[in-house]
Formats: C-alpha cells, structure tokens, sequence
C-alpha cells in the first residue's frame, strides 16, 4: 500500500514519456534492422529450401541421365562384342579355308613331285634295262654256243653279274 501513496502523477506522466521515447528509438534503430535481419534470413531459408530442393530435382535427372547413358554404353559394348565375335569367326573360316588351300597345294606338288621322280626312276630302270639287255645281245653274239645250255648258263650268269 506503500506504493500507492508514494505515486506521482509527474513522475509516471515523465516515465510514459520516456518509455515512449525508448519504443520510438527502438523501433527506429534497433528494431527495423532486427526485423529486416529476420526478413532476410527467413527469405535466406526460404531460397536455400528452394535450391535444395531444384538440387535434388537435378540429381533426381542426373541420375535418370546416367542410368540411360550406362545403358547406352551397356548396348553398345554388346553390339561390339557381337562385332568382335563375327569378326573372330570370319577370320577363323577364311584362315581355314586359305589353310586348306595351302594344304592341297602342297599334297598337289608332292604328289606331281612323286609322279616326276617315279617316271624318272621308270626311265632309268628301262635305261639300265635296255642297257643290260645291249650288253647281254653283244656277249651272247660275241660267243657263240651251240648248246642251249650253254646259253642258259651264260644269261643266268651275266644277269647275276648285272644285279650286283
């Protein structure tokens, strides 16, 4: 109860005054400036919020892009191997085939090689036997014999001495 005999009316109408100078100030100098700080930051939040979320729509097409460029990539390495593959077995028949050419060309000349050494072994065994018969004819004529088997023991001899 104190108080209220204690009351002013001059001091509290000098107080309210004074409080409503201080407001005045305040909302002057200190309070704008908090505000628009807080205005500023809020618009701050509200930005990054809305980055942050056209960041994860991007990462969301980033990824969409990479999965159809891995799938891509996944198609044509496939398509290169197809190539490679075909590519393996085509030089595989063509180098079949030239090796088989090859190999009858070679079985071709062995066998016409064979076919000129035979005639020319036919030919030297008709030679020598066209020699030894010469020969022979020339000893029989050279002696004559009047017994046939004479004869027959002198050929039989010469072709012993001829086989040697």
């Amino acid at each position: 109860m104190n108080l209220l005999e204690d009351f002013s009316i001059g001091l509290f109408a000098m107080q309210a005054i004074i409080l409503v100078i201080l407001i005045l100030l305040l909302g002057k100098f200190a309070w704008k400036p908090i505000l628009s700080s807080l205005d500023d930051r809020e618009q701050g939040i509200a930005n990054a919020l809305a980055a942050a979320e056209n960041a994860k729509l991007e990462m969301a097409k980033l990824e969409a892009s990479n999965q159809a460029a891995a799938q891509e990539a996944r198609a044509q390495r496939d398509v290169m191997l197809k190539e490679a593959r075909e590519i393996k077995d085509k030089m595989i028949a063509e180098a079949s085939v030239q090796a088989q050419e090859k190999a009858d060309t070679i079985l071709a000349n062995a066998q016409e090689a064979i076919e000129a050494e035979k005639k020319a072994a036919l030919a030297d065994i008709r030679g020598q036997v066209a020699s030894l018969s010469v020969e022979i004819a020339e000893k029989i004529t050279q002696k004559e014999l009047s017994e046939k088997d004479a004869q027959n023991a002198l050929i039989e001899k010469l072709l012993a001495d001829a086989n040697i």
